[in-house]
């Protein structure tokens, strides 16, 4: 685990371009703090933040190959790189160190583009390439490790987390205000752009090359359905339970400590029993001291049953707010999701014990565990009434005031791909222009999600819905708050349901193993219930629910977002009565905005941190994360 740097040179001037790429890379020391070097020729400057979890003495990198003509940054781990490494070593191919990294340079000289079938693990890198003057890159099927670049003209730089843009005097900082409404509606930008303009992140499951200016990119990998009505329950819960025993134990492989989180719910549980069979670990969990939001009394009788540590942490309201600036900061681009705080202190705790964690992520959204998706079951029926009568009803319904049914009548106007409307959507697309100063024209939500379900193919709504989180939630939200949180307290996070070979499982099951009218991850819970009590497996999905509801009613806590919503940036961008109408009517009970107050708060913070302050903020920020405060107390 680590992060990567790097930018085409603009001046021939190698102590200038040294000096660039290492501010670069300490921009993202956290990332790394284990080992930091580069690699500067005439063309490019490559930096480097080591996190050290294999070949702990022999794995730095930039890390060139046998003649020294292609040099390769890479973050993240390669699970299957043990047979991959005796196939290249039988062609000729001469290794110098121990770890997984050096696979992607040999198995690129060996086979092209065609290593990334090949590659079962989470990872972005880039190979150099000194002969053709050729920066080959490329990101994980999934998306779990980020990767983003500028560029502008015949700039181009490149690195793990955008922050270590601002370093490079090449960056030109501004702000992408056209995707304003975007993200008031996701909570996230939905396409390859970022908050910043000319700044875009590499899409999952491709790869690119950039010579001569010119870059060019292509897809490898398309997730594609292939479900098979004709197994049983049973078959799908015994592949589910085999495919992750083997998923687990890849994930496992490290020369560190390896530990769990723990929450409640049946996706961590199920991680931590494979993990408590094959290694001695330590869990962690969070909670709060209001006991209705907090989940640790669940988790620590699980750590009980399976005979393993439990640390925990119940999380303040002061830390909760304390630490929200500079984690809008870590995040690189404004992300208000409530959990992320708490993820936060998680991987703080975690990180003072080991130095990576193996978490659920990823199992809702394969194995259908979100409660919306049960949401085709309910108008299956409903939906062979013919269009014309559909339309006459919804549009009644619409003008009538309040009544049980009106919303479903009102819905039921529409297919999936206008219904589909997810949950933790925060604004309206027609609020939105209420809530900005100036209004920006903007396109609806539905419009970014048109062609998922096109790609997703002939195929049930319910596959369609998760499909289609699978290319943007997951993405753009689970994933971001996973890496930015963890890498925040230099903690790598390995997620085995997020594997190559459990998302082939996946995309076979048939939608009634995956969703029933009883329960979510149906086939999946079957699965743990050959493994842990019946309590745990059939947990209902909670979330990671916090208390924020009710701490944006206490006088502290709403005193310090009101005092953002007067202030300048509030100005700018948002019209502020109508932002401190949903603080107001928040507080008063008149209506729950917890969403919509928090995703403006986190927006104005993010832009605070990146727009108006100068300073690296985890230089003075006693928020900061575990590398930043080591790198300080060393200081």
């Amino acid at each position: 685990m680590c992060g990567f740097v790097g930018f085409f040179n603009e001046e021939d001037n190698q102590a200038r371009n040294t000096e660039i790429v290492r501010a670069m890379s300490d921009r993202i020391y956290h990332r790394g703090p284990d080992q930091g070097d580069e690699y500067v020729d005439d063309c490019v400057s490559l930096g480097f933040r080591r996190l050290s979890i294999m070949d702990v003495e022999g794995g730095s990198q930039p890390i060139t190959n046998e003649d020294g003509t292609k040099v390769l940054l890479f973050n993240g781990e390669i699970y299957d790189f043990q047979p991959l490494r005796e196939e290249l070593e039988k062609a000729g191919h001469v290794f110098k160190t121990h770890t997984d990294s050096e696979v992607l340079l040999h198995g690129y000289e060996e086979w092209g583009k065609g290593l990334l079938t090949r590659l079962r693990g989470m990872f972005a890198f880039v190979i150099w390439d000194r002969n053709k003057r050729e920066l080959f890159g490329a990101r994980d099927i999934f998306g779990i490790k980020p990767f983003f670049y500028f560029k502008k003209g015949k700039k181009f730089i490149f690195g793990s987390e955008i922050k270590s843009f601002l370093a490079n005097p090449q960056f030109e900082k501004d702000l992408n205000v056209n995707r304003l409404p975007d993200y008031l509606c996701f909570e996230y930008i939905p396409t390859n752009e970022t908050m910043f303009r000319n700044v875009y992140k590499v899409t999952p499951g491709t790869c690119f090359t950039v010579k001569d200016g010119k870059f060019t990119e292509e897809r490898y990998f398309t997730p594609q359905y292939d479900i098979d009505e004709e197994k049983s329950v049973e078959y799908w819960a015994d592949l589910i339970d085999s495919t992750f025993k083997a998923s687990t134990k890849s994930h496992a492989f490290a020369d560190v400590e390896v530990g769990c989180f723990l929450s409640s719910g049946v996706d961590s549980s199920f991680v931590v029993h494979e993990m408590a069979k094959q290694n001695k670990i330590k869990t962690f969990s969070v909670g709060y001291a209001e006991e209705k939001y907090s989940e640790l009394a669940p988790a620590e009788e699980f750590a009980k049953h399976e005979g393993v540590p439990n640390f925990t942490k119940k999380i303040t309201a002061e830390e909760y707010f304390g630490a929200t600036p500079i984690i809008q900061y870590y995040m690189d681009e404004p992300l208000p999701n409530p959990s992320a705080i708490a993820l936060y202190y998680l991987t703080g705790l975690a990180a003072e014990q080991v130095k990576a964690v193996l978490s659920g992520e990823g199992a809702d959204e394969l194995f259908g565990g979100y409660h919306y998706y049960r949401e085709p079951l309910d108008f299956a029926k409903y939906m062979k009434v013919p269009q014309p009568i559909r339309n006459v009803l919804g549009g009644i319904a619409s003008h009538l005031p309040a009544f049980h049914g009106r919303r479903f009548l009102m819905r039921g106007r529409y297919g999936i791909e206008k219904r589909y409307i997810r949950n933790n959507y925060v604004y309206n697309h027609s609020e939105v222009d209420g809530i900005l100063k100036t209004p920006i024209p903007s396109k609806d939500p539905s419009f970014y999600t048109k062609k998922f379900f096109e790609e997703a193919g002939d195929v049930d709504d319910i596959s369609k819905m998760q499909y289609v989180d699978m290319q943007t939630w997951l993405v753009q939200d689970i994933l971001v708050k996973a890496d930015r949180m963890s890498m925040a307290n230099s903690l790598e996070l390995r997620v085995p349901f997020m594997d190559k070979e459990m998302l082939a499982v996946a995309l076979k099951i048939p939608a009634k193993y995956r969703i029933t009218d009883k329960t979510t991850k149906y086939a999946l819970r079957m699965a743990a219930e050959k493994n842990m009590p019946e309590k745990t497996s059939m947990m209902p999905k909670k979330g990671f629910l916090t208390p924020l509801n009710d701490w944006l009613k206490r006088d502290k806590f709403y005193g310090m977002v009101k005092e953002k919503f007067q202030g300048e940036v509030a100005n700018r961008y948002f019209n502020q009565d109508a932002i401190m109408k949903l603080l107001d009517d928040h507080k008063a009970g008149k209506a729950h905005n917890m969403k919509k107050i928090w995703s403006i708060y986190c927006f104005i913070l993010w832009y605070e941190k990146y727009f108006i302050e100068t300073e690296d903020p985890t230089k003075t920020d006693p928020f900061a994360g575990r590398a930043d405060r080591l790198r300080r107390e060393q200081a």
